[in-house]
């Protein structure tokens, strides 16, 4: 029984509780159960009655009098007694209709048994000695309908299910096909299977050959020599059935075939073949419907096939095959629709074959949906971030920087590593423009010894969105940090000869190295930056503490000081020649670009934490733990997990257990996971097979971070300047920064590509040189691989191996 609050199931004949799996309809099966079941009910009685009058089926006998209820149903229920008769009668199938869609809500009904079945909903079993209020009111309601439900015959109680024509039910209720559902690998495999022509089921000996016959009805001697193995002799074996009376040679639509004895009074009655004589009478004996038999048979042992596909099989017109095929439909035997992929009209299948195409496609979909290995992984993402892609031009690098955005990393990867290896062409230029003109605003992460340290690019608008704000335990502190706080704050962007004249006036002390020293230690706690390129790679590639062409000089010499001299009349270029290069450009604080723009209101922290799991997901497509980890993101994964669950449930994004050994907790965009899913192991895809050197820090190189190093001899790590080659996604080698040792993975000695690729990193530019004196801790050219790098173009050299630049000429 049903209602709008619940479904009450009454097991009467169980012992022992039955498993909750085993009380949940199949939602392929509920359409036909429902409708088999809806006769026998009053509401469909009413809903019929309702549409016959409509229909203006049951008229008034007197146009000036109300017809009785009780006279409108037993008028209605002879009506309906004949239109039982006529399974196309459109009233019955317009109340059918009516209550499977407009009482029922079918499609909702088979949507959540479709959520149960694939655990996205899940069933809580409760076992209560009363029940609760709302199962009260259903309970009572069951009492009430079926308190006399044994008063009533049994044949009035079950009332004859109609035989409903399932073909205009179905465009009635807008039944959904299995054209793109059914996989067509599978449906080859299941018709080779059903017609014997898989090893294993081919016929090996007298017997079996008979038993072809039995089961798949008659055939030539060609069809017959595909389904027996290369060893039998079947010649033989056809004159012994033969002359034992077990097989026949009959002539069907024109051609010899041979056919199981127990076939001959079916063949002769349904298809007018000659049968010998001298069979015994039991095999000759008329048949009920012999062609439905026929018929049926090709159905059981083929997969979905046209009337024309049987007619030339038996050699019987179409109209006749077609009209016993509706004969099957009708008795439920067959089931018509769109099955074939890539089919154009409607087929007809036997439906234990179509629930095992249906069965088998649904595990190799969920083959499919298991999670993929941790190559996959390494394939996956540097095809997502468009690693050796052809993107050109500003447009190209202002994507790059889009999927990069508030990334710390290294600033002395950010151009050879990982904007050279991301476009066709890099150029300088394209990125000084950006930041000069504003769109694009670079921020330090944490220093990185003397010469290096992280750095975040962010587009303008994203500042108070994927920066973090500095903390106030790592401040630096000091009269010369405050004397550059100080001037940033109360005058905005100032050169370099603004900063030293402001720490001069704090009398602290200042020459250019001190001044310089405590101006990187803010950029580096991220308070400070500048609208120019010029400082920070100055900064990397003088090692940090270069003056450049700026020495030690009195804040005299840069122009009026406070009252330290009198004013010095300037000349153009004289204060970029006295600046070191690391600290020329407009300095500005950071904080001031995290203030909204008039009319807007600064980001709350959920708008925060929701721009930053969706940079992460744009970022790497597939985000873990591991992942949001080895971001450095604050609060670490469970800051942004929350974000997440709800973009799940509002479906911006799927959850689900996509790469192995990474845990449960994976959210992936849409797309993402069928691109991760195209690169497994099994899968060819040229993008993936392609050898890629890319720093240990890149985000498109997963060891380390979401994945595990391989088993080495040495410790890699994720360090500035080092590099990884991957190989078919796996990591092959890992070279410490400078190049002088490098750490083999297991991948390097099953393919030597890495070796070549390494050549290329310095053919391209990326490096000068390489020059490896160590692998895997032992002197290089004591190691196994040493001849895998002469091969590629290494060459002795005075400490190791060694590759460099070749000049041109």
């Amino acid at each position: 029984m049903w209602s709008d609050d619940g479904i009450v199931i009454r097991l009467p004949e169980a012992v022992d509780e039955l498993p909750t799996e085993e009380l949940l309809v199949d939602p392929d099966d509920i359409d036909d159960i429902v409708v088999a079941h809806l006769p026998g009910t009053s509401m469909f009685a009413a809903r019929f009655r309702e549409s016959a009058a409509r229909a203006l089926l049951l008229p008034r006998r007197r146009p000036d009098r109300r017809t009785p209820l009780w006279q409108q149903r037993q008028r209605s229920a002879d009506l309906l007694t004949v239109a039982a008769k006529h399974p196309s009668f459109p009233i019955l199938l317009e109340a059918t209709r009516e209550c499977c869609n407009d009482v029922f809500d079918l499609p909702a009904l088979r949507g959540l048994l479709r959520d149960l079945r694939s655990r996205k909903v899940r069933v809580v079993d409760v076992d209560t000695a009363s029940a609760s209020p709302m199962a009260a009111s259903l309970l009572f309601g069951w009492i009430a309908v079926y308190m006399y439900e044994g008063d009533a015959p049994l044949a009035e109680r079950r009332a004859a299910a109609l035989s409903l024509d399932r073909d205009l039910l179905r465009e009635l209720l807008g039944a959904e096909e299995l054209r793109d559902l059914l996989d067509p690998d599978v449906l080859e495999r299941v018709e080779a299977d059903l017609q014997h022509l898989v090893d294993g089921r081919r016929a090996r000996d007298l017997d079996e050959v008979h038993d072809l016959f039995r089961v798949l009805g008659p055939m030539t001697v060609e069809a017959l020599v595909a389904r027996s193995v290369p060893d039998l002799d079947l010649d033989a074996s056809l004159e012994r059935l033969s002359s034992e009376r077990r097989a026949i040679e009959v002539t069907i639509a024109g051609e010899s075939r041979w056919a199981a004895a127990e076939d001959a009074g079916r063949l002769r009655d349904a298809l007018g073949c000659a049968v010998p004589v001298g069979l015994p009478t039991a095999f000759t004996d008329p048949v009920e419907e012999p062609l439905t038999g026929l018929v049926a048979r090709f159905a059981r042992t083929h997969g979905p096939f046209l009337v024309r596909d049987v007619a030339s099989a038996l050699g019987l017109p179409d109209e006749r095959i077609r009209r016993v095929l509706d004969d099957l439909v009708g008795s439920g035997s067959l089931l018509r629709g769109e099955f074939r992929p890539g089919g154009i009209d409607r087929e007809w299948c036997d439906p234990d074959v179509l629930r095992r195409l249906r069965r088998q496609s649904l595990s190799a979909l969920r083959a499919e949906i298991e999670p993929v290995e941790a190559a996959a992984l390494g394939r996956f993402l540097p095809a997502w971030q468009g690693i050796g892609s052809r993107r050109t031009g500003v447009d190209g690098l202002v994507e790059v920087l889009g999927a990069l955005a508030g990334a710390a990393l290294p600033a002395s990867v950010w151009e050879p590593d990982l904007l050279a290896v991301r476009l066709a062409e890099y150029r300088r230029a394209d990125l000084d423009a950006l930041c000069t003109s504003g769109e694009v605003v670079w921020v330090g992460a944490g220093g990185l010894g003397s010469s290096d340290g992280r750095v975040r690019f962010v587009f303008r608008d994203q500042v108070d969105l994927l920066v973090p704000e500095p903390l106030l335990d790592d401040r630096p502190e000091g009269a010369v940090h405050d004397a550059i706080r100080g001037c940033l704050s109360e005058r905005g962007a100032s050169f370099w000869a603004d900063l030293v004249r402001s720490v001069a006036d704090a009398d602290a002390d200042y020459s250019d190295p001190v001044v310089l020293l405590a101006l990187w230690d803010l950029v580096w706690a991220g308070e400070v930056t500048n609208d120019s390129l010029a400082p920070l790679w100055a900064f990397v590639g003088a090692g940090g503490t270069a003056s450049g062409r700026g020495s030690s000089r009195s804040p005299a010499s840069f122009g009026p000081v406070g009252r330290r001299g009198p004013a010095v009349s300037p000349r153009p270029g004289r204060l970029a020649r006295l600046g070191p290069p690391a600290g020329a450009g407009r300095w500005s604080l950071v904080s001031e670009l995290r203030e909204p723009l008039p009319g807007q209101a600064r980001p709350t922290a959920t708008e925060v934490a929701h721009a930053r799991a969706a940079q992460l997901l744009e970022r790497y497509g597939v985000l873990t733990r591991e992942t949001a980890l080895g971001e450095g993101i604050e609060g670490g994964f469970a800051g942004v997990y929350p974000v997440l669950k709800a973009m799940e449930e509002r479906g911006a994004v799927r959850r689900g257990y996509f790469v192995a050994g990474l845990g449960a907790a994976q959210f992936a965009v849409p797309g993402a996971v069928d691109r991760l899913r195209s690169h497994r192991e099994n899968h060819e895809n040229p993008a993936g097979t392609d050898p890629f050197v890319l720093a240990s820090t890149d985000p498109a190189q997963p060891y380390g971070a979401s994945l595990p190093w391989p088993p080495s001899a040495g410790r890699p790590a994720r360090s500035a300047g080092s590099l990884v080659v991957l190989v078919d996604g796996e990591a092959a080698v890992h070279v410490e920064r400078g190049g002088r040792s490098i750490t083999t993975f297991p991948a390097a000695g099953t393919d030597e590509r890495w070796a070549e690729a390494l050549v290329e990193v310095v053919a391209s530019g990326r490096r000068r040189s390489l020059e490896i004196a160590k692998v895997d801790g032992a002197p290089v050219r004591d190691s196994p691989v040493a001849e895998t790098l002469r091969r590629a173009g290494f060459e002795d050299g005075y400490k190791g191996l060694v590759v460099r630049q070749r000049r041109r000429p």
